[in-house]
């Protein structure tokens, strides 16, 4: 598989088979991904990797978590911009649409987006999750690193014949996951990670989120 093929096919997926995935395979992406660009090679993030008995452990914490804390915690960062306005709203809103639409929930159906929203939770059934963490003193050009990062980590499972879904809903539990996890102070959650194999008969799998056309996203001057 080349770049172009993994790029393409890379979704968020959001329903994954009951397959066991071989820690080795895990460990060798997250070695070649940290050839992901850092700036001054700072290499600000750090990875943690929950499978087996203590995935299971943390779908029980959990399941116990969203009921008891429905809204989350206290987030430690804005996932979405205040005040956000059009043409980004309007994707958001439009991926949301297209999402629901796929599973069959209609708009008017809260509980029923609310229950599906939950599955999050429970990492979508993948036999693998990842948290990815930075330092509280680094900044925004540090955090765009830690994009890159886990791109090329999406990109290399591609590779392996492996899919995942980034999951920055994570972020609204950061006081539980730390806890589980037993993460220093001077770490902060940025997101979490499904990894597995995708399930093709998992309605939402067949959603492909649209893009904008290049001409709204890109100018040219002199080329």
């Amino acid at each position: 598989m080349d770049v172009s093929e993994a790029l393409a096919t890379r979704r968020s997926v959001r329903g994954f088979l009951d397959e066991p995935i071989d820690g080795a395979l895990i460990r060798r992406v997250l070695e070649k991904a940290a050839r992901a660009p850092s700036g001054g090679n700072l290499q600000p993030w750090h990875l943690y990797v929950v499978g087996g008995e203590e995935l299971t452990r943390l779908k029980e914490i959990m399941a116990k978590r969203v009921f008891e804390a429905p809204k989350g915690e206290a987030t430690e960062y804005d996932i979405y911009p205040k005040g956000l306005a059009a043409p980004y709203t309007d994707r958001r809103f439009q991926v949301g649409e297209d999402l629901y639409g796929a599973l069959g929930i209609p708009r008017e159906d809260r509980a029923g987006r609310m229950q599906w929203f939950a599955r999050n939770f429970m990492f979508f059934n993948a036999p693998v999750a990842l948290f990815c963490y930075v330092n509280r003193v680094m900044g925004p050009p540090q955090w765009s690193d830690l994009g890159m990062y886990l791109q090329s980590v999406m990109l290399l499972l591609r590779e392996e014949g492996l899919d995942s879904c980034p999951q920055e809903c994570w972020a609204i539990y950061p006081q539980t996951i730390g806890e589980f996890l037993g993460t220093p102070p001077e770490l902060m959650l940025f997101t979490g990670m499904a990894i597995g194999r995708k399930d093709p008969d998992e309605p939402a799998n067949q959603l492909e989120a649209k893009r904008a056309p290049l001409s709204e996203i890109a100018e040219f001057r002199g080329i």
